[in-house]
């Protein structure tokens, strides 16, 4: 099960927040996204892996590390 909260570095824009939100979102087991551009944090809700996420996010172009 995923840890709902996380870091992502290299998000500029709300362009890089949707391109963040969009990748999680079609990661299986993903049942709910939330990317805080301010704070550069994303919030996951579902049955995905750690794994899973950080892989798409990192697809995506940005650094993320779990918090």
């Amino acid at each position: 099960m995923a840890d709902p909260g996380y870091l992502v570095a290299g998000m500029t824009c709300q362009a890089c927040a949707t391109k963040v939100t969009n990748a999680v979102s079609q990661v299986d087991g993903v049942t709910g996204v939330d990317v805080d551009l301010a704070n550069g944090r994303l919030t996951v809700s579902g049955s995905a892996t750690d794994t899973d996420i950080h892989r798409a996010v990192e697809g995506a172009g940005y650094q993320i590390s779990t918090l």
